[in-house]
């Protein structure tokens, strides 16, 4: 029997497809932050970064990441909500306000610095996130208010929920270096967890791993003229009637 030559060829990608499909992997594992004292922080242990580079290779973004929505950092109640972001570096993150009273977003320290000025509730500006690192994110006006960035250079990457675990799904095979960040974490504790692995079709498991943390309350953060925030300032932020 001759079949058509379309047929064919849809029989070969879904041959390519499912074959391709089957040399990915879920890589998943659990993330423990780990006192100084060598207790387990009851804190929380969601938000946790972790990512997989590619070794000797690189890695455009995946199908799954072209069609996800822009990333989000909605400034409401004084707050950044969701407080941490994983992206891909290139990725821009839009910064709405939801608020009924002007915000003025700005991150002048670490990772991508700008300082997107005044806008009222309603208002929208965007960031691109053109290079991996981490970047703080800070309001002028509100000192409570803070949030996290973190643009890595692969498209292999997730948070861990609330009770600590990660699953990084549609991994193919090959050698990667794990990495895993936390904002609590000691200086070189991410460097030093660092390590080579390497994936293999089906279900991967990264085991338990262990992040050394500090507990100690944030450090006050300065304006973004390297000032102390005023207190005298706040009540007097302009409010007013949203239409």
């Amino acid at each position: 029997m001759m079949f058509p030559r379309c047929l064919v060829c849809v029989i070969l990608l879904m041959g390519c497809c499912l074959r391709a499909a089957a040399e990915e992997a879920v890589v998943s594992g659990h993330v423990d932050l780990i006192e100084p004292s060598g207790k387990l922080w009851k804190g929380g242990l969601a938000n946790t970064a972790v990512w997989l580079t590619p070794i000797g290779s690189s890695s455009g973004p995946t199908a799954d990441e072209v069609r996800k929505p822009t990333p989000r950092l909605v400034q409401k109640n004084k707050s950044f909500v969701p407080r941490v972001v994983l992206l891909r570096a290139g990725t821009a993150v839009e910064f709405p306000n939801h608020d009924p009273f002007f915000h003025n977003v700005f991150s002048l320290f670490d990772g991508k610095r700008f300082d997107l000025g005044l806008y009222e509730a309603g208002g929208t500006r965007f960031v691109h996130f053109d290079k991996a690192g981490i970047s703080f994110i800070f309001c002028n006006i509100h000192p409570e208010m803070s949030a996290v960035v973190i643009a890595v250079p692969t498209s292999y990457y997730e948070l861990t929920n609330a009770a600590g675990n990660v699953a990084i799904r549609a991994v193919p095979s090959g050698r990667y270096m794990l990495h895993i960040w936390n904002e609590r974490a000691l200086p070189g504790a991410s460097d030093a967890a660092t390590k080579e692995i390497t994936i293999q079709q089906g279900s991967v498991s990264l085991g338990v791993m262990r992040l050394p943390i500090s507990v100690a309350p944030e450090t006050p953060h300065k304006n973004k003229y390297g000032r102390d925030y005023d207190p005298s300032a706040a009540p007097s932020n302009p409010v007013y009637e949203q239409p």
